[in-house]
C-alpha cells in the first residue's frame, strides 16, 4: 500500500469519526448487534434476497453519517454497482471477494479476510461475492445513500 493509500484510508476514518462526534452515544455488543433486526434490503444494500441489513447508527436514506451491516450468505454475487456516497468498510467476518469495475470479473476480485479495510468512492463501480462462507461487513458513509446497478437488468429489486 502506498504512502498515499494509507494516508487517503486514515483521513477517511478521521472524517467519519468527526462526523459522528456529534451524534448519540452508541454501546452494542456483539450480543446487543446480533439482537438488533435485520432485514433484506434498504438505502445502500444491494437488494438481494438473503442479506441482512442492520442499521447500526444514523439514517442511511436522509442526509448525515450512517454505519451499517451486511450479512451476506455463502455463494452470494452482487453485480456491479455504484453508490452516490463515499463509503469505508472493514470486513468483520468471513472472506469478502471485493472488485472494482463496470463488469464484474474473477481475475478483478480481491480476497479479504476478517479486518481488512476497503473504500466504495462514490460514483464508482464495484462488485462482490462470497464462497464457501457468509461475510459480515461493517460500511460506514455519509447519506443519502443508494445503489445503482452498471446493467439495471441486474437489480434484484427490480425482478
Amino acid at each position: 500500500m502506498t504512502r498515499f493509500q494509507v494516508a487517503y484510508a486514515a483521513a477517511l476514518i478521521l472524517c467519519s469519526t468527526a462526523a459522528f462526534a456529534a451524534a448519540p452515544e452508541i454501546r452494542l455488543t456483539p450480543a446487543e448487534v446480533a439482537d438488533l433486526l435485520g432485514h433484506s434490503a434498504g438505502a445502500g444494500t444491494s437488494g438481494i434476497s438473503g442479506i441482512q441489513t442492520m442499521v447500526l447508527a444514523g439514517d442511511p436514506s436522509k442526509s448525515g453519517p450512517h454505519t451499517i451491516r451486511l450479512r451476506v450468505p455463502a455463494r452470494t454475487r452482487i453485480a456491479a454497482h455504484s453508490h452516490r456516497d463515499d463509503r469505508t468498510a472493514v470486513v468483520i467476518s468471513g472472506t469478502w471477494f471485493f472488485g472494482y469495475g463496470r463488469t464484474a470479473t474473477q481475475s478483478a476480485l480481491k480476497s479479504l479476510p476478517p479486518s481488512s479495510f476497503y473504500s466504495e468512492p462514490g460514483g464508482i463501480a464495484h462488485f462482490a461475492e462470497t464462497r464457501n462462507d457468509a461475510v459480515v461487513v461493517y460500511i460506514t458513509g455519509n447519506g443519502p445513500t443508494d445503489t445503482v446497478y452498471v446493467n439495471p437488468a441486474d437489480d434484484p429489486r427490480r425482478k
